[in-house]
């Protein structure tokens, strides 16, 4: 698959799985905006139902408190002082000008008042007359009873502002009555309330209220048609719990699509990663191919020369063959274990034999034979090994194969317009480690290459795919090998100048 396409696959399923998460975040925001006014305006009628209640209270209380007043009033002009029942008389004046006189009378004594059965009595007995005057007591009636009500009234507003908070608004029924008005219309979460006067100092609040936050208080007023008049404040401490509690259900499906679209980059950038190794592996084969087929031409050619009769088998031409033989099969040998390698990656140190050795003298080992190599080119091999304690605790092979490749990376990438000069050095450092430098005088390496030398099959190129040296494991064979001992490698160069590789490990008394 072209890197195009997946590039392209990539951005449509990123701008899908965007404008997704961007529709449920939305609609999550419209939700809880939906269930904040919800629960405002449900919370806003039972308080004004509250307040309702509250000023119906107070108007049953007056029309308790005048009706024995009325009661009273009527046992003294209803009933005589004997007990007896004479009546209520009354004068109604006629449309002729005449009066006519009648009395309501009950048939009831004191102990068994019932003001509903009554006989009617008058002078007349005419019967239009009577059906006139029964309209009119009906009418006196009527009138009676609004003057009685109207006076209910007038005490109410006259009276009501004198009474004391706590009766005209006592808590526990205040609490009990919000807790049924909240519960009918859907508002089942705990709350706190306070009343304040018209001052808006507190007369008594409910345990945890604040009062700190004015946005998340509701409020209304008590007894507004009276002359004093108190609020009452309403607090929902659980609030936000309440009403995200009822669109949570929204919340797995963005984290879920959230998880999606991460799982999604992680598979692309594998499929990057993959390519990329794909290249790097059809790079390494050509490359390998490149490197293991000048040899193997060598050996061939110099084995044709033997095998061919006309060419005279003199002792030096004999000599010379066998040199290009030998060096080839070398040098063949070393690309081949230079593959085998590879097998250490997958293979996490479980093949590697520590034993504790003295680092300064198998530096000096490998410097002694490998002086000659970099002399044959006109160059020098110089040692400063300066620590005084060197014992590292390493695989004595694979760490001779690593110094063996650094050495071998500074002659190979020297630069031919000067002799090649290398430098191994070691000291002491803090923290009971040992440093190990190695540098060169060769081409340097650009800072874009420095930072991924060590990847498996990178190799710094050149513009030329087979004039690049390597196979692009040395220095990744390198860095493993290191990080199983423990240690630590790191790399400094500057393009045209030369490269300083530095090596840290931990000495024996610091390995458990």
């Amino acid at each position: 698959m072209k890197k195009s396409l997946i590039w392209l696959l990539t951005i449509i399923m990123s701008v899908t799985f965007g404008v997704l998460i961007y529709f449920q975040i939305l609609y999550l925001e419209n939700m809880v905006k939906m269930r904040e006014q919800q629960f405002s305006e449900g919370v806003m009628r039972s308080l004004s139902a509250t307040s309702e209640f509250l000023e119906r209270e107070e108007t049953l209380h007056f029309l308790e408190q005048d009706i024995n007043i009325i009661e009273s009033s009527f046992y003294d002009n209803y009933l005589d002082r004997s007990g007896q029942n004479p009546g209520l008389k009354y004068s109604v004046e006629n449309p002729d000008g005449s009066v006519t006189n009648f009395t309501l009378t009950s048939k009831v004594d004191k102990s068994n008042l019932d003001p509903t059965r009554t006989i009617y009595n008058a002078a007349s007995q005419n019967p239009s007359e009577r059906y006139r005057n029964m309209q009119e007591i009906i009418r006196s009636q009527y009138l009676y009873q609004k003057g009685l009500l109207n006076e209910v009234i007038l005490s109410i507003l006259r009276d009501a502002g004198s009474r004391p908070v706590i009766e005209r608004a006592d808590s526990t029924m205040l609490r009990n009555c919000l807790r049924t008005e909240l519960s009918n219309n859907g508002v089942n979460t705990p709350f706190t309330f306070a009343v304040y006067n018209v001052k808006g100092n507190q007369i008594y609040a409910s345990g945890g209220f604040s009062g700190e936050n004015p946005r998340e208080t509701y409020s209304i007023p008590l007894f507004s048609n009276s002359d004093v008049y108190y609020t009452l404040k309403v607090e929902f401490p659980t609030k936000k719990n309440y009403i995200f509690s009822s669109v949570r259900f929204i919340i797995p499906t963005i984290i879920l699509t959230f998880i999606l679209f991460v799982v999604f980059l992680y598979t692309v950038i594998i499929i990057f990663r993959q390519k990329k190794l794909s290249e790097m592996k059809t790079d390494f084969i050509n490359n390998m191919t490149h490197e293991l087929k000048t040899p193997i031409s060598t050996i061939s050619l110099a084995g044709q020369m033997l095998s061919d009769p006309s060419i005279s088998k003199s002792q030096s031409t004999l000599q010379h063959l066998a040199e290009v033989v030998t060096d080839e099969s070398k040098r063949l040998r070393f690309q081949v274990e230079k593959v085998l390698q590879m097998s250490l990656f997958d293979n996490t140190g479980s093949a590697l034999k520590f034993t504790a050795l003295d680092a300064n003298e198998v530096i000096a080992s490998i410097a002694k034979t490998f002086k000659i190599k970099v002399e044959k080119f006109g160059g020098s091999l110089s040692t400063s090994l300066e620590a005084q304690e060197a014992i590292v605790k390493v695989d004595e092979m694979q760490f001779t194969n690593v110094i063996f490749n650094l050495l071998d990376n500074a002659v190979k990438y020297m630069d031919p317009d000067r002799e090649p000069q290398l430098h191994i050095a070691t000291r002491d450092i803090s923290g009971h480690r040992l440093e190990i430098r190695i540098r060169d005088n060769g081409i340097g390496i650009k800072k874009d290459d420095l930072k991924r030398i060590f990847e498996k099959f990178f190799r710094v190129s050149t513009g030329n795919l087979h004039d690049v040296k390597g196979f692009g494991l040395g220095l990744a064979y390198v860095k493993k090998m290191i990080t199983l001992f423990g240690g630590s490698i790191t790399a400094e160069s500057e393009f045209g100048k030369g490269s300083t590789f530095i090596i840290t490990l931990p000495l024996v008394q610091d390995i458990a």
